[in-house]
């Protein structure tokens, strides 16, 4: 089963779409139909987040049912949580932060990982342990477009996914920038289509998530 990942790598995870979603899912009989709806909306990254006990329920569910779907696994905390979410099925890691402990746990499984970062010394870290594309998180709280503005002077060989409030009205500012491959967002998954049942939403939202382009903030003449 890990022969299939090998060749997947982080910059690829980025490059299959503008959005990738952030899935919190506490029922694993929602896992399947969900990633249905997505995979048929254009979206086939699929972050199912380690915040719940049915996390890697669902993973699995969705890795034997749906194999249009690439699954991966976010807030990827310890070498623990690497195994538990490989062991599940998961092709990809995302992690709100970045350890080197992690790092290495992520390379000596051939895990391909996108770690969290928000701040200079955090990138160069990452860096000098061999990473080069990762998640910016928390992305508003942390400066936003500006911050990221910024850090593409020093760090412009460095590629990101802003996540952490981001939306469909503001996803395409975050394209726009070149340091910028996708970004992360959980405005796919509405809890209370989830709740509901109406995955036709979800589908929509995916496609249209799926068609996001860079849009420059006509207020920015920078």
């Amino acid at each position: 089963m890990m022969q299939s990942f090998v060749s997947l790598t982080a910059k690829q995870v980025m490059q299959d779409a503008p959005v990738i979603p952030v899935i919190v899912l506490h029922e694993v009989a929602h896992a399947v139909p969900l990633a249905r709806a997505l995979v048929a909306g254009g979206i086939r990254m699929l972050e199912i987040t380690l915040r719940t006990p049915a996390a890697l329920e669902c993973m699995r569910a969705i890795r034997a049912e749906v194999p249009e779907a690439i699954v991966g696994a976010g807030t990827v905390c310890s070498a623990r949580d690497v195994d538990a979410c490989l062991e599940a099925g998961a092709r990809f890691a995302v992690s709100p932060g970045y350890t080197t402990s992690l790092g290495f746990a992520c390379r000596e499984r051939g895990l391909p990982w996108l770690p969290g970062v928000a701040t200079a010394s955090e990138i160069m870290q990452a860096q000098h342990d061999g990473y080069t594309e990762l998640k910016f998180f928390p992305a508003l709280q942390a400066g936003g477009v500006a911050m990221l503005k910024a850090l593409n002077g020093p760090f412009s060989h460095i590629q990101f996914c802003p996540t952490g409030g981001i939306t469909a009205q503001n996803a395409g500012e975050f394209l726009a920038l070149p340091n910028v491959i996708c970004v992360g967002g959980s405005w796919l998954v509405p809890a209370d289509a989830l709740a509901q049942g109406d995955y036709k939403r979800i589908e929509a939202l995916a496609r249209q998530a799926a068609r996001l382009a860079p849009q420059t903030n006509a207020h920015d003449k920078s």
